[in-house]
């Protein structure tokens, strides 16, 4: 593709964004920027939702992984929608009822001062982490189909990519992300429906020979009954149940969006929604991810060796000028409908946990900015850092990172949820730190310590489980203390 082109669809949609945030910002204040006010119709919130949750790394990593794992991932998917159940079901009604702006408010009313900052101090870990992992597909593609025609060092791409995503965000905050989400939604779908449309083209196949040349395909295996595998069905559902909690209930990113609707029935509704429309949104991945590899051993083309680039690949290479425009604005509408929203998150997390903006009389705007600049440079500096270290499969780095920074925070909302006992709280960090540096050396010898045996993604039901123990031993008879510590 023309780099200049490449440049006019990165443009003309960033112009876009610029326009929703123009008219979503006006006579913002903080309280738009956390909560939109409580006023978002459940349904935008729903849609946006799926752009938001499937990310760049979905885009790229999931069609490609079907080449390493077939459709396994969907066992994981499968746990998702009944750990969506559990949010709409349980922390819904919850948040609402305490009337929370950042979630990990609960764990201060719940267990005391320190297991709120530890809470909360994990998710910052945590999302800065995820967040990174995520925005850096994006510009990788961006630096090949475009920065690298003009010699722009990836570093600067990085730096152009998120200084972007802070100018349509810095002043409304989760009101105009709500609103974009639901564009970049649009085009994130619209990307893989075309894409599959131009494989089917190219290949002149019916819509039945495409169903028939999926049902056949050996990569089209789900289930996976080996209790060794990585890819075990267990372990990827009740992974795929726990994560889910873990990684959107228990996540101001996703839970910010869920608190601006205007009511406790209206989040569940959008909850219970998102659910279906996420679920038929990842089997069309996989069915592209098939379709990928049949297409490229059709036309001897050699299968990278990092399998997130076949997909860039193929759409800017050979699929045509229709298929690599389509291609750069889904991939870029979902990394900035997962980064914008982080970003979002993050400062909102940093600012109401850690600093107690709301508490602060005079230059809350303007402590709320430096915030969102000091997060913006930290993203940057955490995917500079992740391009020089990156060496596997995006989806599987950004699960396995999370099973380690997610699981004290599942937790701690377990242990507070199902057990009434009240605990030394000033000890609950050093239970939290421990807990991820346990499961590291769980998961580095569990082949020898375990007859061969492999942790996936169920790491982080150990790393909470080991958080819940240690919570446990943490026991305060009420009549020990009279406040908490």
């Amino acid at each position: 593709m023309s780099p200049i082109l490449v440049f006019g669809v990165i443009a003309g949609y960033f112009l876009l964004l610029l326009a929703i945030s123009h008219f979503t910002s006006k006579h913002a204040d903080n309280n738009t920027f956390f909560t939109a006010n409580r006023q978002s119709p459940w349904f935008l919130v729903a849609y946006g939702m799926v752009g938001a949750t499937l990310s760049g790394v979905t885009f790229i990593s999931v069609p490609g992984e079907v080449g390493n794992s077939n459709w396994t991932y969907l066992q994981f998917v499968m746990g998702n929608m009944v750990g969506y159940a559990v949010i709409a079901l349980v922390l819904i009604p919850l948040f609402y009822k305490l009337k929370l702006i950042s979630i990990y408010e609960y764990l201060k009313d719940r267990f005391g001062q320190n297991s709120y900052y530890a809470g909360a101090s994990f998710f910052l870990i945590s999302q800065t982490v995820g967040a990174s992992f995520r925005l850096f597909l994006a510009a990788l593609v961006l630096q090949i189909a475009f920065f690298d025609a003009f010699g722009i060092p990836f570093w600067v791409t990085v730096m152009i990519t998120i200084a972007l995503i802070w100018l349509y965000t810095f002043r409304g905050g989760i009101k105009t992300i709500v609103w974009t989400d639901t564009l970049q939604t649009s085009f994130l779908l619209l990307a893989v429906v075309i894409s599959i449309w131009m494989i089917t083209d190219h290949m002149e196949l019916s819509m039945a020979d495409v169903f028939a040349t999926i049902g056949k395909s050996e990569k089209s295996t789900i289930f996976d009954w080996d209790w060794r595998s990585n890819n075990a069905f267990y372990k990827s559902f009740l992974a795929g149940i726990f994560i889910t909690i873990a990684m959107n209930g228990l996540d101001q990113n996703v839970m910010q969006k869920n608190l601006t609707c205007k009511s406790k029935g209206e989040a569940q509704k959008n909850i219970f929604w998102f659910s279906i429309v996420f679920f038929f949104s990842t089997v069309l991945f996989l069915a592209l991810g098939v379709l990928l590899y049949k297409y490229a051993m059709d036309q001897g083309i050699a299968i990278p060796v990092r399998t997130d680039d076949l997909y860039p690949l193929l759409a800017l290479n050979h699929f045509g000028i229709l298929a690599g425009v389509v291609f750069l604005l889904g991939i870029t509408a979902a990394a900035f409908s997962s980064a914008d929203s982080a970003l979002t998150a993050l400062t909102t997390s940093f600012c109401v946990d850690i600093l107690d903006i709301q508490k602060k009389e005079k230059n809350q705007k303007k402590t709320r900015l430096l915030v969102h600049i000091g997060f913006t440079i930290l993203m940057f500096l955490v995917i500079i850092v992740f391009n020089s270290l990156n060496d596997s499969s995006v989806v599987s780095a950004v699960f396995k990172v999370a099973g380690f920074t997610y699981g004290p925070l599942l937790g701690l909302f377990a242990y507070g949820l199902l057990c009434k006992n009240p605990v030394r709280d000033k000890w609950v960090p050093v239970v939290c730190i421990l807990s991820p540096v346990i499961s590291v050396i769980l998961d580095f010898n569990s082949e020898a310590w375990l007859n061969g045996y492999q942790f996936g993604f169920e790491i982080l039901l150990v790393n909470a489980a080991i958080t819940m123990l240690g919570l446990f031993a943490l026991y305060r008879p009420k009549t020990d203390e009279v406040s908490i510590d």
